[in-house]
């Protein structure tokens, strides 16, 4: 099995060594998107919620380039800052995926990368 490096120009490229997204078969792995700007690279941070619509809206960017979309998503992995923020982000996320959702973690941690307060990370079919 031969594995493809996928990446969208429609979204920041990745913040350090990795691939915004890998083809392996007939699955899409994606890496942990957060709320970047693809207009201005920096950070969504004027509220959580507008944050959170940010990493769904990279998320569903990076899988529409790449030839899949979040209808194909089979499981997501959910990081927050704060755990407390579960119930914004969970009301935020149904609006994303409306019927038949993926299986999905979601955990508390205790730092994401350049001061995000949520990343979330896909597979998807191909």
């Amino acid at each position: 099995m031969e594995k493809h490096i996928l990446a969208s120009n429609n979204i920041p490229p990745a913040v350090g060594p990795y691939s915004q997204a890998v083809r392996a078969g007939d699955y899409i792995f994606c890496s942990g998107i957060i709320g970047l700007s693809p207009e201005t690279k920096q950070l969504e941070q004027d509220t959580f919620e507008a944050e959170v619509r940010q990493v769904m809206s990279n998320l569903r960017t990076l899988l529409e380039d790449v030839g899949s979309g979040l209808e194909h998503v089979v499981k997501t992995t959910v990081f927050l800052a704060d755990i407390e923020q579960f119930p914004v982000f969970n009301e935020i996320y149904a609006e994303y995926f409306e019927s038949d959702p993926p299986a999905r973690s979601t955990v508390q941690v205790a730092a994401l990368p350049l001061g995000a307060q949520i990343e979330v990370e896909a597979i998807a079919l191909a």
